[in-house]
């Protein structure tokens, strides 16, 4: 009975996790339209303050109340980092660079959670992740070089993407020690909140840009909030409590396949043969790093003294060779 909990468990975080991934590769395609009508400050603002409401709501229907004294220090942090600053750089640093610099660079995020978690959370340095996680790598790179077409670059965008990288992994390695108290959706609830408090600096913006935003804009906008926020964050705080913060960074280097399928279904951006073959690398790799088989060495048999007692196939000693 123990053993299928344990299965139950882990299928339902590897469930949690694809959504999160999921909804989170569908950021890509909102972020775009939204980003025509709001500058970077006033839509993450807009979206953590959609987020909020929403996290409110079912924290109050499920009467989660206020996270342990043992979490708010990870909360905060993450709060600060991964859903401010972390944000508003992401979508500053899309309008500076192309698409396939700013892919190439975010995506150090997963290798730094990966050494972050090995360093500070003592997961260790698996070489089947660290392995899977340069095949991934390679194929984010892959597509998001064969997506760009723009030829726009420059160093401050380059440097708001690497500092999206670096906040987005602090925020996810803070977040592991902090589920050990807090539940995945106390977690982003207050999470989130901080980080609209974080980012109110741009009401101004927010307001005076909402005026004339068009209704899709302001829609995609509040679709991240609801759907990339509140449920794909509490999502990957259920499946991140469940497994290494390693895997989970891992895990989404799933994302830019998924973009690439989106961007086709949705954009009509139909996609080479090199941003295919891009995807399937990301994929390979999120299979290399998750997966949990071992090699087997085999061992050669023993030949007994003569005496001894014989062994039964399953390794122990017979019953009718004991005293």
């Amino acid at each position: 009975m123990q053993q299928d909990n344990g299965g139950r468990a882990a299928k339902l975080a590897v469930a949690a996790a694809t959504v999160t991934v999921v909804l989170w590769a569908s950021a890509f395609v909102a972020i775009r339209s939204a980003g025509a009508d709001y500058s970077p400050g006033a839509l993450a603002l807009g979206r953590l303050l959609s987020g909020t409401v929403v996290l409110g709501v079912l924290c109050l229907v499920r009467r989660e109340g206020l996270p342990p004294k043992g979490a708010w220090p990870g909360i905060v942090t993450a709060g600060v980092l991964w859903f401010g600053a972390y944000m508003v750089a992401l979508n500053w640093g899309e309008q500076l660079v192309d698409a396939g610099t700013a892919a190439l660079v975010v995506n150090i995020g997963p290798i730094l959670i990966a050494l972050l978690g090995g360093w500070l959370l003592k997961e260790g340095f698996s070489s089947r992740l660290l392995a899977g996680m340069a095949v991934s790598f390679a194929g984010a790179a892959v597509v998001g070089l064969s997506m760009s077409g723009e030829g726009r670059s420059s160093v401050g965008g380059v440097l708001l993407c690497l500092v999206a990288a670096v906040t987005y992994a602090a925020g996810v390695v803070s977040q592991k020690p902090a589920l050990r108290h807090a539940s995945a959706l106390q977690f982003t609830t207050f999470a989130c909140a901080i980080g609209a408090l974080a980012t109110l600096p741009f009401s101004g913006q927010l307001v005076s840009e909402a005026a004339d935003a068009s209704a899709g804009a302001t829609l995609n906008m509040v679709y991240l909030g609801v759907f990339p926020t509140a449920i794909a964050f509490t999502t990957w705080g259920y499946a991140l409590a469940r497994t290494s913060a390693g895997k989970m960074g891992a895990t989404t280097y799933a994302a830019p396949a998924l973009v690439v399928l989106m961007s086709w279904l949705f954009l009509d951006e139909v996609p080479g043969a090199v941003t295919l073959g891009g995807g399937l690398l990301c994929l390979a790799g999120v299979a290399v790093s998750r997966s949990t088989r071992t090699l087997r060495r085999r061992v050669p048999p023993v030949t007994p003294e003569p005496g001894a007692p014989e062994e039964s196939p399953s390794g122990l000693i017979d019953a009718h060779t004991r005293d």
